[in-house]
């Protein structure tokens, strides 16, 4: 019976192929860059919080508005790395890392 059960477990990118396409295609690109937008969205109000600054307070310190990191923090913001820099570096005062896989 437990090895029934295994036969029915599909890799995650199976799943984002059905559902989206391949790679390269504007769906799957769409999703991708949407969900990049959520993931770095939830980092940087982890971060926010863990510094216990409040969105205000980041806004002021990086010279933009509080709408605009409410906006990120839900991933409904597309963000130039620079910005995502400043908003890190200057406005947490942490260090930004970057890896790539």
């Amino acid at each position: 019976m437990e090895g029934n059960k295994m036969k029915n477990v599909t890799d995650f990118d199976d799943l984002l192929n059905e559902k989206y396409g391949k790679k390269g295609t504007p769906t799957r690109d769409k999703y991708d860059a949407e969900s990049l937008a959520f993931r770095l969205g939830v980092m940087l109000k982890e971060a926010r919080k863990e510094a216990k600054v409040t969105q205000e307070e980041l806004a002021t310190r990086t010279g933009t508005k509080k709408s605009y990191i409410s906006r990120i923090e839900r991933g409904q913001s597309d963000i130039q790395f620079s910005t995502y820099y400043k908003l890190i570096e200057i406005g947490l005062g942490k260090h930004l890392n970057i890896s790539i896989g």
